[in-house]
């Protein structure tokens, strides 16, 4: 069979490698593959391989089979409704994440399962795209400049999809001393041979340890190569700030800021916290650093697509655990109804994905906002006078945006000046701004045994079905029922199960412990 580019997870590649042929690749033009022997023979099919590699990212292929026939696996919408459902400040409505927001997946879970699978899809398109592009500066096909931006955006995209599945697939970075329980496999190599896929079939699991350090090592070449700038795809400073995002999971507090500093004068928060998410100007405001980009012809689709699940079709609304935080002011500009908050039936749904008609809605994977809230958080533990005062800057530069009156209501020195004070509001603050943005499971795996704001497992939430509209009354804090059972983090289900489908394909592939 002739040697086709495969943009496919590494059982995918073994089960159907006699069952691709040319016609079905080429059916999908430009977004799909095409042949090695071309995809990188002229700037115009790099740039074509490269959007590629883009529409993986945000649509990717689910069960359909087509490469544009997915449910936004990985970072086109998944993200959003998988890292909200894992948390408690979400009520998951019907069954499309029942099983993540009960945790009753299991091996064969299709959103688990998927979330692997198009996870590792994307993975390839970026290794297939470094390798191709390389070959193609090499033989003058392109410059070395336009050659190192391709890279740089494959690479930065290869992190952060790695990093995406860690925190799904392996437990916390402080798990262990220095990190050495089982991470994920951190796959380089583009699967285009029959050698490569047997190589590939029998890679271990690396360690977490081992995972952070590939992650940023790849961000910070990516830090270095891309020269793009548009919001829409990776660029420098998105490398930069997604590094605060891991240091601030490997609690290296003084690189959080480091990294963070970097991007002082690049950003500035929106005047009005709704301002990111107008569809007009979602990928053109001066606080996304990097979004997913959809239009009305290619996007995740009615069953999946963020203004589909969280506003039309109310699969998922707000839970009364964080609408009734007392930390939530009343007058708060994130409750605004019709510009942040939709009410059905006396239910809370986010208005951040308005576009329920063509769902073009970008998908926000990190803002500056989150890199002020990390290095806030940062400054905080590291418990200096001048850190302290740093950090409580930092937080009301968030806060005092969406404050009906920031002159009284903004926070003070008076009653937060130490780790233990700030720390906690800096964390709440996190669940409001970012609430319905994917955020919140990341911030519960890290907190597991933290020494100031710790969190065992997962909270208690409410059950899986439409909340009353009663139990969003203001006024109190929201103290119960709880329909889902909290889960400890000695639980085996605290971490996703390896997918049957991988192991079938690599029986050397260790299960996470118990599944």
């Amino acid at each position: 069979m002739k040697n086709i580019i495969k943009s496919i997870v590494l059982s995918v590649v073994v089960l159907g490698m006699t069952s691709c042929t040319e016609d079905k690749i080429l059916d999908l033009v430009p977004v799909n593959n095409v042949p090695n022997d071309i995809a990188f023979s002229t700037p115009a099919y790099i740039e074509t391989y490269m959007n590629g590699v883009y529409n993986a990212a945000a649509i990717g292929t689910y069960n359909s089979g087509t490469t544009n026939g997915g449910r936004g696996y990985v970072w086109g919408a998944a993200f959003v409704e998988q890292g909200e459902c894992m948390g408690e400040d979400v009520v998951n409505n019907a069954t499309f994440y029942q099983l993540t927001y009960t945790q009753t997946y299991d091996p064969t879970s299709a959103n688990n399962v998927y979330y692997w699978v198009d996870g590792y899809r994307l993975i390839n398109r970026c290794n297939i795209m470094i390798e191709g592009t390389t070959d193609a500066v090499a033989k003058g096909v392109i410059t070395k400049a336009v050659g190192d931006d391709y890279i740089g955006q494959a690479k930065f995209l290869r992190a952060i999809t790695h990093f995406e599945l860690l925190n799904f697939f392996a437990r916390p970075y402080q798990d262990t001393p220095g990190a050495t329980h089982l991470g994920i496999p951190y796959r380089e190599i583009g699967i285009n041979t029959q050698a490569e896929i047997d190589a590939e079939t029998i890679k271990p699991r690396n360690t977490v340890a081992e995972c952070y350090t590939k992650v940023l090592a790849d961000l910070t070449d990516a830090e270095a190569l891309i020269t793009t700038k548009t919001i829409a795809k990776a660029s420098k400073n998105a490398a930069i700030a997604f590094k605060t995002r891991v240091y601030l999971q490997k609690r290296e507090w003084e690189n959080v800021i480091a990294e963070g500093i970097k991007l002082n004068g690049q950003f500035t928060l929106t005047a009005k916290p709704g301002d990111v998410f107008v569809p007009a100007s979602n990928l053109s405001n001066t606080e996304s650093i990097f979004s997913i980009q959809h239009s009305s012809t290619a996007n995740p689709g009615v069953n999946a697509g963020l203004a589909s699940i969280l506003k039309n079709r109310a699969l998922v609304n707000i839970s009364p655990i964080i609408w009734r935080n007392p930390n939530w002011l009343a007058t708060d500009k994130r409750r605004e109804e019709g510009v942040m908050i939709v009410t059905v039936a006396g239910r809370k749904y986010t208005n951040k994905y308005s576009d329920v008609t063509n769902l073009t809605d970008a998908a926000p994977v990190i803002r500056y906002a989150e890199v002020l809230l990390n290095m806030a958080e940062a400054q905080a533990r590291l418990n200096t006078p001048a850190s302290l005062t740093t950090s409580l800057t930092l937080l009301n530069q968030v806060r005092n945006r969406a404050l009906d009156n920031p002159t009284t209501q903004a926070y003070t020195a008076a009653t937060l000046n130490t780790p233990q004070t700030l720390v906690p509001a800096i964390l709440i603050e996190r669940r409001i701004e970012f609430l319905m943005e994917g955020r919140r499971w990341a911030d519960i795996k890290r907190l597991q045994g933290d020494d100031i704001a710790p969190i065992d497992g997962i909270p208690a939430k409410l059950a899986n079905a439409a909340p009353a509209a009663a139990l969003y009354t203001l006024g109190t804090p929201y103290t119960g029922p709880y329909g889902v059972p909290a889960l400890p983090y000695s639980d085996y289900k605290f971490v996703w199960p390896i997918p049957q489908i991988e192991r079938t394909a690599n029986p050397g592939l260790e299960q996470n412990p118990i599944w």
